[in-house]
């Protein structure tokens, strides 16, 4: 019983065309899902129908600029934890700088872009999100468990399953502790470490919760905790 492996979507935010598809040429080898859009409005548009795993976003746009883009972004609930990585001018300045990072930037990437610095960057981003994707789904199969077996305790759970669920989640702690160190090491601001530690405390709270399943006394089949 594998989870089945689904593709991380990218967000590539830039009003000109040639840009995009430089970022297409450069991105492509990750196998990803990349998902266009020419200025600010109608990258929040594209937030509204689909989950990301990462934000490509453009500084210097007319109209709605990467600053704003990415201030609309953080307001809303469902998107705020989204990571953003701008992309800017080598020349933009300490100033600019400082307004991406409290826009909710977690890095910056200069044009002429570095192909293996921005596809290292976005990788790391894809491996977070993936592991957030496994553990929502463990958390699903823990859920079964417990409503499945009312008052049954652990002596009506399949073992096989249990051991499985253990298995993985081990798997996927000892993974994110990696993401987590790698992420401290490319990302130039410590507000990229946010989405690492919300994905610490899934791993917790699903810990958490396993143990509190495997321990079970016949009437202790409660729900799981939430995993938002």
């Amino acid at each position: 019983m594998h989870a089945h492996q689904t593709k991380a979507k990218i967000l590539l935010v830039d009003d000109r065309p040639e840009n995009l598809l430089a970022l297409e040429a450069i991105l492509s080898a990750l196998d990803q899902t990349l998902v266009r859009a020419s200025s600010g409005e109608e990258a929040i548009k594209a937030l509204l129908t689909d989950d990301f795993a990462v934000i490509l976003l453009d500084v210097q746009m007319p109209g709605m600029d990467g600053f704003e883009t990415a201030a609309h972004i953080k307001r809303r609930e469902r998107t705020r934890d989204i990571p953003i990585i701008f992309l800017t001018a080598i020349n933009h300045g300490p100033h600019n700088t400082f307004r991406g990072y409290a826009a909710g930037a977690v890095d910056y990437i200069s044009k002429p872009f570095d192909p293996w610095v921005l596809r290292a960057k976005v990788s790391v981003f894809i491996d977070l999100y993936m592991k957030n994707v496994q553990l929502l789904e463990q958390a699903a199969l823990l859920r079964l468990e417990l409503e499945g077996s009312p008052g049954a305790g652990t002596a009506g759970k399949p073992t096989g399953l249990l051991a499985e669920l253990s298995a993985r989640l081990a798997a996927v702690e000892e993974e994110a502790e990696a993401i987590t160190k790698e992420l401290d090491e490319t990302s130039a601001d410590a507000t990229g470490s946010v989405t690492a530690d919300r994905l610490q405390q899934r791993i917790r709270r699903l810990r958490q919760a396993f143990d509190a399943l495997e321990h079970a006394a016949p009437d202790d089949a409660t729900a799981l905790p939430s995993q938002g």
